[in-house]
């Protein structure tokens, strides 16, 4: 194992300080593994999301004006506990309640919940919408259900954006319940990775093996076969999208995203090959994402993402957003 860290048990601490550090906006709260806006806006609701670490930039990487208010950081690849969750929850509230963005994890689910019903008893309103968006798989090691990855960030992002505008608790959980009805992802791995605590790959792929529709953890998923080209690789992450939810005759946000060790070059050679499939299927390309936005620390790999659009969707896209991952001018 070859990382830049000093001690492993202390990853995710050391990450979110030099994070604060590089990012005078945001605020980090030591111990319990907290990003949230250094300032808030009185009234406006708050939007909460986080998860195990080693997805970097998410989660804490959509803090800022137009996405999250605060971001809860677990241990590497692991739920944060609900002590963190309520401090996330504390610092997002300005009076008018918060949104929970919870990916569809078991962990995840069990302890936002938990933190939601002690914050309620606390007298702060809190709402939760939950993120299932991998077609790959019907049920995981990690989830019941549909597993939540790359979607989440468009839900981040439009959740945030509802929230901008001064819209009630309700309001904006319907905005985030509209996006994730309209949001399918699909993803590939080529390699495995490595948390920095175990020191050594979770499992084995071999030279010429990719795993189709594998999770974000390194959970198992619907193939194994020989390596593709990219125009190969588009058709099948595609074809499984496609084939879940009828986007034809759709405008679509499309993100092509990378899982921490697939050069950028890559993701645009894919790109080229996603958008003139989409272009075959009748689906228009609204606005295109590419680079690392969730990530499974250095494993080569990839995931395609598609949001269907509306008027309401669009203009919320497109709403300003200044975060340290995702600036919208």
């Amino acid at each position: 194992m070859k990382k830049i860290i000093n001690d492993p048990a202390k990853v995710v601490s050391e990450t979110l300080m030099g994070m604060e550090k590089a990012h005078p906006s945001l605020k980090y709260t030591p111990d319990l593994e907290v990003i949230s806006r250094r300032e808030k806006t009185p009234g406006k609701v708050g939007v909460v999301s986080g998860g195990g670490s080693g997805h970097e930039p998410a989660h804490a990487g959509y803090v800022g004006k137009g996405m999250l208010d605060a971001a809860v950081a677990g241990n590497m690849f692991s739920s944060p506990s609900p002590d963190r969750i309520i401090k996330g929850i504390e610092e997002a509230n300005s009076g008018a309640g918060v949104l929970l963005v919870i990916k569809n994890y078991s962990g995840d689910i069990m302890n936002f919940e938990m933190a939601k019903d002690m914050a309620e008893m606390d007298d702060i309103p809190v709402e939760a919408v939950v993120v299932r968006d991998d077609v790959a798989v019907p049920d995981s090691t990690y989830s019941t259900g549909r597993r939540g990855i790359a979607g989440t960030v468009f839900v981040h992002k439009i959740a945030g954006a509802k929230a901008e505008t001064g819209a009630p608790l309700a309001e904006v959980k319907a905005a985030a319940e509209k996006a994730i009805a309209n949001i399918r992802s699909m993803g590939m791995a080529m390699t495995p990775c490595i948390l920095p605590a175990v020191g050594k790959p979770g499992f084995s792929l071999g030279d010429d093996e990719i795993e189709i529709g594998m999770g974000i953890h390194g959970e198992p998923g619907v193939e194994r076969t020989s390596l593709k080209t990219a125009a190969e690789v588009a058709r099948i992450l595609l074809d499984k999208i496609l084939a879940d939810y009828d986007y034809t005759g759709s405008e679509v946000a499309l993100l092509v995203n990378g899982l921490g060790g697939t050069p950028l070059a890559e993701l645009y050679i894919l790109n080229n090959e996603v958008q003139a499939l989409l272009e075959k299927a009748g689906v228009r390309v609204y606005k295109t994402f590419v680079g690392n936005y969730m990530t499974a620390i250095e494993m080569a790999g990839c995931s395609l993402t598609l949001m269907k659009l509306d008027d309401e969707l669009k203009a919320l896209l497109d709403a300003p957003a200044d975060t340290p991952a995702l600036k919208v001018l």
